[in-house]
């Protein structure tokens, strides 16, 4: 099915390359490794191309997003033995056949073949017949049949007991999000369909800064991509296949992947209605740089755009990103908290640090990472920069306070505790403005909340406010 890997021991030239890979990047992961940057050096190693990279970057995301469902069911499947004596290994190995099985359309005796023969190179002879008799229980029922098994034996634990395992998600997530749905004005019946979204891989979305929509569509299918048209913008491209790292635009960053949340933010900030002087704005947390370089590109030649960060790495993300505009950037490295420039700004962006709850699609080992406290230890941080934010704007001066989270702790909670020193506009009004018409029908303001399920995009926030 694949191409053989070129640097690997020959112990292992048995394993099929693509599993052997997904394998590896889950035992990275679980030394503390991001996904995002295990992946494609595990896959350049392992020489993989062509269909084996794909189906590796499949079975690797969708084991790590699908983690807890599977984990639910080998629990059942291991005839009484502690799941948490289970060798780590054999752990990984049989949550990856999992997810062939029950979660990918591959031929049952091929999943239970080649996960058998990954545990006999990997983890010994032994340990292929513990994960041949797991695995032939998990194959005996369908997902539906899982899921009323899993629905059976969490009954006791409560409703969110139960759709955690069946969805993957830890309760306190669930939780978060109920709290979140029924602020921004929706049901809480909904959070199936926003936990199901988040279980689907992200399409790539990106966004024409220094090239027109047209020049993007053309370069994307000269790099063998499919463009078609975004959920929320008319001048977003998204890509049902292809890779964008082959794209010219792309690499010479006259275009940038971004999520069309994150796009429309840039846009609210760049278009949103401002009285009087209208040519100094600050992007206080600019790393990567794609908000800053959308707002550059959407600014009029007058503007000039301070991108401050705090990292010096990320700094140079941001100078990569804003290249083609020139010295309409302007790049400052420090904590945005200490800018200590009163009165200053038009415009103000400040993109708080977040838990990250909102891109769950994107990082499939987050939600096991994360925890409620990570949340709450966050709202100090982010305090501090939105009250830099106002302060560092001009009275009259527009600040829009983003993050990808939907956690009302970090979003509408943190901006009600300046009230006094804004005025809060109906962020969704404005973006009705500038998104395709019918995109946000369903939002409700002041506040603007994006859901993966109803938007296609990270549920990202944002507030518009006005120094008073």
């Amino acid at each position: 099915m694949t191409d053989r890997p070129t640097n690997w021991r020959p112990g292992r030239m048995e394993s099929d390359p693509a599993r052997l890979v997904a394998l590896d990047v889950l035992e990275q992961v679980r030394d503390g490794a991001y996904a995002n940057i295990a992946l494609p050096a595990t896959l350049q190693k392992a020489g993989l191309t062509g269909r084996g990279r794909g189906f590796a970057t499949n079975l690797t995301y969708g084991t790590l997003r699908m983690m807890g469902r599977w984990d639910a069911i080998i629990e059942r499947c291991v005839q009484g033995r502690p799941f948490d004596e289970i060798d780590p290994l054999v752990v990984d190995i049989l949550r990856l056949g999992a997810h062939q099985i029950q979660g990918l359309d591959v031929a049952i005796h091929a999943a239970m073949n080649e996960t058998v023969n990954l545990a006999r190179n990997e983890a010994g002879s032994g340990a292929s017949g513990f994960v041949n008799a797991v695995m032939h229980r998990i194959s005996e029922r369908t997902a539906a049949e899982w899921d009323d098994i899993l629905a059976k034996e969490l009954a006791a634990q409560g409703p969110r007991a139960v759709l955690a395992a069946q969805t993957s998600h830890p309760e306190w997530i669930l939780e978060v999000y109920e709290k979140s749905l029924e602020a921004s004005g929706r049901r809480v019946e909904d959070l199936g369909d926003v936990l199901a979204a988040n279980n689907e891989p992200a399409r790539v979305a990106i966004a024409p800064r220094a090239v027109s929509r047209e020049t993007v569509v053309r370069d994307a299918e000269d790099a063998r991509a499919t463009p078609t048209e975004g959920s929320l913008l008319e001048e977003a491209v998204v890509l049902e296949r292809g890779n964008p790292g082959r794209m010219q635009s792309i690499r010479d960053h006259s275009a940038g992947v971004q999520d069309e949340g994150s796009q429309l933010v840039a846009h609210l900030v760049a278009k949103a209605p401002l009285e009087g002087r209208d040519t100094e704005w600050l992007d206080m947390c600019a790393g990567p740089g794609g908000k800053a370089a959308t707002m550059v590109a959407l600014a009029d030649p007058s503007v000039t755009i301070f991108a401050n960060e705090l990292h010096d790495h990320r700094l140079d993300l941001v100078a990569n990103a804003v290249e083609p505009f020139g010295d309409a950037v302007v790049l400052r490295e420090g904590d945005a908290r200490s800018l200590n420039e009163p009165n200053r700004f038009d415009r103000v962006l400040v993109d708080v640090p977040c838990s990250g709850l909102g891109s769950l699609r994107r990082r499939p080992e987050a939600r096991w990472r994360k925890t409620s406290e990570d949340a709450e230890g966050m709202t100090d941080l982010q305090v501090g920069l939105l009250e830099a934010a106002i302060d560092s704007a001009r009275p009259g001066g527009l600040v829009c306070y983003s993050t990808c989270s939907p956690d009302v702790r970090e979003t509408r909670e943190i901006v009600d505790r300046f009230t006094d020193r804004v005025e809060v506009l109906d962020a969704v009004e404005i973006a009705r403005s500038i998104a395709r018409p019918g995109s946000l029908d369903t939002v409700r303001g002041p506040y603007l909340q994006l859901w993966p399920d109803e938007h296609d995009t990270d549920a990202m926030f944002a507030a518009i406010l006005v120094k008073k």
